[in-house]
């Protein structure tokens, strides 16, 4: 992609970008198309250098700043390469490999998606998630005649086509993308998790999460001056949903609790008693385990 592009217009193009190096899962998956890379940020991370990393001033670098605009400002002066890991497993599936395997590579790796490969056409397609597991299982309840043991047979490549309604542009990051505009592409597409790729190797180099984003910012956060929301309570700040919760009981059957991830793009719904109370969390990640 050209460079003028904003991050939040960067999808990934159709030039191809080198395979990721790989070794093979152990056990089951030792013949499957996973693309398990193990060490490979580590390598990254001494060959990718962020023209922007430089020590920040906190003495002196908040001055003139609006109180409220202190983390943005933090943020916009922080970039992907600083928060990348110096080592860290990365998975990558093969659009090739079966469905099943797929998942089941995810429960163990214990991880919530995967970045898809299109070994054909030499490029990143997308994000393999737990929603994309929801969708199917969906997709398998509504069609009398479909049976669940096909998952044995089916590939990723042929549920891409099958849910292509949900389908999205492969949006990625930079190494050199500041946290801010990571934080923004996260927010407006509504999305969990994005890929950081080397420019220079084509190879995912992190996956940057909003929890590794607010660790990041944590490490800093009493080296800062204190943004006077800080001490508003979460209430006042509306962060949260405090009208129309959507909750489920012990006795909601799992394809009505499925359907109201779908429909509201939830990550997780509170499970309540008769009288309302609070007994569990019944999350995205729990419908994988339990199948």
């Amino acid at each position: 992609m050209s460079g003028g592009h904003s991050p939040a217009q960067r999808i990934k193009s159709s030039n191809g970008s080198k395979a990721q190096s790989t070794n093979s899962l152990s056990s089951t998956m030792s013949n499957s198309a996973i693309h398990h890379v193990g060490r490979h940020v580590a390598l990254s991370r001494q060959s990718t250098h962020s023209p922007h990393s430089i020590c920040f001033d906190f003495d002196h670098g908040f001055e003139a700043i609006e109180n409220n605009q202190i983390f943005s400002y933090f943020m916009k002066h922080k970039y992907c390469y600083d928060i990348m890991p110096k080592s860290a497993k990365i998975v990558v599936f093969d659009t090739q490999l079966l469905v099943k395997k797929a998942f089941f590579a995810l429960i163990y790796n214990g991880v919530r998606a995967a970045p898809l490969w299109d070994s054909k056409n030499q490029k990143f397609v997308g994000m393999l998630t737990i929603t994309d597991f929801i969708l199917i299982l969906q997709k398998y309840y509504r069609e009398a005649n479909a049976k669940i043991d096909q998952l044995e047979e089916h590939k990723i490549e042929t549920w891409r086509e099958v849910l292509k309604e949900y389908s999205r542009p492969f949006i990625y990051l930079r190494p050199e993308d500041s946290l801010y505009d990571a934080v923004k592409i996260l927010t407006q597409n509504r999305v969990h998790r994005l890929p950081i790729i080397d420019p220079h190797t084509g190879n995912v180099t992190c996956i940057v999460t909003h929890k590794r984003i607010l660790r990041y910012l944590y490490l800093f956060i009493y080296d800062m001056p204190q943004p006077q929301f800080l001490s508003q309570t979460i209430e006042e700040l509306k962060i949260g949903s405090y009208e129309t919760i959507k909750t489920i009981s012990t006795n909601t059957r799992i394809i009505e609790a499925l359907n109201i991830f779908v429909s509201t793009r939830v990550s997780a719904l509170p499970v309540v008693d008769q009288n309302q109370k609070l007994v569990n969390i019944y999350s995205k990640f729990d419908v994988i385990v339990s199948y």
